[in-house]
């Protein structure tokens, strides 16, 4: 198998994996869909709340802000040494206090460790009017993607890498061709059809509808693998926690096999 960067940032990454199959890619996007440990805030007492929506709307609002995750300081609670009854080790606490007229932002959660933070400081939570107060005290735990979507570290797809072939064809149906394609990757030189970013490509094969002249297939061994970060890690980390998680639980696998008799 072999891997290459098509195209890199903090939340975004695109790359091509060679060599592999759909079976094997999808495990690995169902990883970062549903087992990556992160954080999020589980509890939340309201102290005081002023505003125009519930506690249970606000709670659940607040529960999906994606916060920051330090993995290497942080342990499930179910794995830690607390047996999850908490402690400094597998909790973080957070509060919020604060008097309108204003907007309530993400940023205004004071966290009481500066590695875990709400990730989109300006995320909007609601609107206080005058003499109105929002308070409460919250509590934030690892979890993962399987047991709540506040827990999904990310979202991850993939495609087969693009093969598009161009045969002689009548010029107007390829020039046609070339103002149906989404992603502007086509274009005219002369009487000839070529393709600009074949990366790009998202297999719509709208062009192919125009003409016989233009085939768009996916491979079936090579794909274009995406990971876009919700913010708690970033992307590249993603990926690395996902093979280390899809590890853990093939050794577990194999530790249960070796007890069959």
């Amino acid at each position: 198998m072999e891997l290459k960067k098509i195209s890199y940032s903090k939340d975004k990454g695109k790359y091509l994996l060679k060599g592999t199959n759909t079976a094997y890619i999808n495990t690995i996007r169902r990883m970062i869909a549903n087992r990556l440990p992160v954080m999020a805030i589980d509890k939340i007492t309201f102290i005081e709340n002023g505003s125009a929506l519930y506690d249970e709307f606000l709670a659940n609002r607040i529960g999906l802000i994606p916060l920051t995750t330090d993995l290497e300081t942080y342990v499930e609670p179910e794995n830690c040494k607390c047996k999850g009854e908490g402690c400094a080790r597998c909790q973080l606490k957070l509060n919020l206090n604060v008097t309108g007229p204003c907007t309530v932002y993400a940023e205004d959660i004071k966290s009481t460790d500066p590695k875990v933070q709400p990730a989109y400081p300006k995320l909007p939570i609601v609107k206080l009017l005058e003499g109105q107060n929002l308070k409460f005290e919250a509590i934030a735990i690892l979890g993962r993607g399987k047991d709540h979507a506040k827990f999904c570290a990310g979202y991850a797809y993939y495609q087969g890498y693009p093969t598009i072939k161009i045969k002689i064809g009548n010029p107007k149906d390829l020039k046609l061709a070339v103002e149906q394609c989404p992603k502007n990757i086509l274009k005219v030189d002369g009487n000839k059809l070529k393709v600009t970013d074949v990366e790009k490509c998202d297999l719509c094969k709208a062009c192919g509808e125009i003409t016989d002249s233009i085939s768009v297939e996916g491979s079936k061994k090579d794909f274009i693998f995406t990971i876009e970060s919700w913010g708690q890690l970033p992307v590249k980390e993603i990926f690395t926690q996902a093979l280390v998680v899809f590890d853990e639980e093939l050794d577990a696998l194999d530790k249960e096999v070796k007890k069959l008799k």
